[in-house]
């Protein structure tokens, strides 16, 4: 379905979703992929089902039943609070009510892959759940077809996936896209380093800051010995002189 959604007045922000699908019930999917972490990252997911969810809204007399959303976010990176669960891939969320914990509503769900947890060998497949995650994490580098990935499915997949296949806008779109990422990655990169220097840089002058404050310290010690040495030193002479 197109992908860009726009809100219901002009100045209204609007959504570009990286894939929106519809099944034959009417059900709404939503696929993003995000490749860089994203602080707000779950927040855009929230904001994204709105758009499925209100276009449903039919004129004149409506009964509000809705018809099921899916966000489905493919993820490069790993949430910060899910990093103590190195095995858990897939984080699938509902509205629940907060006691009993039972479902409050079936019809919203948010599904989260974080694909950097996959790390399974071909071999190791069994599922039909593990040889998606094996595809979408290892498509760009398949030379060839694996023996585990025969069914019907999979070989439409290869079919599509064949970048000898596209036509020239898709060529160009697809190579267009594959630009964008690697810009962004070394934006990001020089980002990090530039980051990295900044911080070398603070370090050393707060380095040296606190090396002669710690020398005026030790400095001031020592005179402050050498003051009380001396006034020992009179105070014995004083008293030898007196004797």
């Amino acid at each position: 379905m197109k992908s860009e959604k726009l809100g219901s007045l002009d100045k209204d922000r609007r959504a570009i979703f990286d894939l929106y699908c519809e099944n034959e019930r009417g059900e709404k999917f939503i696929v993003e992929i995000q490749r860089a972490k994203q602080k707000f990252f779950k927040e855009r997911t929230l904001f994204y089902s709105t758009f499925p969810i209100r276009e449903q809204a039919e004129k004149g007399d409506w009964d509000y039943n809705l018809k099921a959303v899916y966000t489905i976010s493919i993820l490069d990176f790993i949430f910060d609070e899910n990093k103590k669960d190195k095995d858990k891939i897939l984080y699938k969320v509902k509205f629940s009510e907060v006691e009993t914990k039972e479902i409050w509503y079936e019809k919203l769900t948010y599904i989260y892959l974080e694909m950097p947890k996959f790390k399974k060998t071909e071999d190791e497949l069994e599922t039909k759940f593990d040889k998606w995650l094996y595809v979408l994490r290892n498509l760009p580098n398949l030379q060839n077809r694996p023996a585990k990935l025969q069914e019907k499915i999979f070989s439409k997949l290869f079919e599509q996936a064949e970048v000898a296949n596209f036509t020239q806008e898709q060529l160009e779109s697809y190579e267009e896209s594959i630009k964008v990422y690697r810009d962004y990655v070394n934006t990001l990169e020089t980002a990090r380093e530039e980051a990295r220097a900044e911080g070398e840089q603070i370090g050393i002058k707060r380095g040296r800051v606190e090396g002669r404050a710690e020398g005026r310290a030790e400095g001031e010690h020592l005179a402050k010995i050498e003051i009380a040495k001396g006034m020992i030193k009179k105070g014995q002479n004083a008293a030898f002189s007196l004797g």
